[in-house]
């Protein structure tokens, strides 16, 4: 049984990591939210199970608020925003997709080595896949600062908050109620202030382009 389950739990982490890639190369943003919506889905399954197998009751509250969040209410008010701002295509990066996923390898191969350590001195039953968490959350990080559109780079923002719960989860059991509860606030913020930050934008430069905002330094 306690096979089957770390099987299952390192299924959800090879999940994570395979989604981490496909939305770094990801161009349609409408995919690419479809893709967000499918990590909070396996970060809700994968605290889901660690909860059953260590009775940690904390964890099935931070999976609902996951999936009420990161599965329902994000992703619609990113499809409302991407509407509103008639949103569809990110073709521009900064580097080539062959040159990401070879980036993106090398990423995953440095968060291995740098998460081996540290794996090896926690007493979850998840520690295994730490390495997986810390990749996904460079992986975020780098399609951040790769994208030249601010709506890649909001999604980017919120897939990295998802792998830095998946890694508190593997390392820790999740952080405590209180923390979770205002970590979610304050992405909830983020959300409504980059929202109204792209819709300025959007009229200041008729462009997402983040880029059109060193213009602003000139003047």
């Amino acid at each position: 049984m306690d096979a089957l389950i770390g099987q299952l739990i390192n299924l959800f982490a090879a999940v994570m990591l395979i989604l981490a890639f496909a939305m770094l190369s990801q161009r349609r943003i409408v995919t690419l939210i479809h893709l967000f919506t499918f990590q909070g889905l396996t970060v809700v399954g994968a605290t889901v199970v660690v909860a059953y197998v260590t009775q940690q009751h904390h964890l099935y509250y931070s999976a609902a608020l996951t999936l009420a969040l990161k599965v329902a209410l994000i992703p619609f008010l990113l499809h409302r925003l991407i509407d509103r701002l008639n949103v569809r295509w990110d073709i521009e990066t900064m580097l080539n997709i062959p040159t990401l996923m070879l980036i993106g390898i090398v990423l995953v191969v440095f968060a291995f080595n740098l998460a081996l350590p540290i794996s090896k001195l926690s007493a979850s039953i998840a520690r295994g896949t730490l390495g997986i968490a810390l990749a996904c959350v460079l992986l975020s990080f780098m399609m951040m600062i790769t994208r030249a559109k601010a709506v890649p780079q909001v999604i980017g923002f919120l897939t990295m908050e998802n792998a830095l719960f998946f890694a508190a989860t593997s390392a820790t059991y999740g952080m405590p109620m209180v923390v979770e509860l205002g970590i979610a606030l304050d992405v909830l913020v983020g959300i409504f202030i980059l929202g109204v930050f792209m819709f300025q934008i959007r009229e200041q430069f008729d462009s997402l382009d983040i880029r059109h905002l060193e213009k602003l330094k000139e003047e």
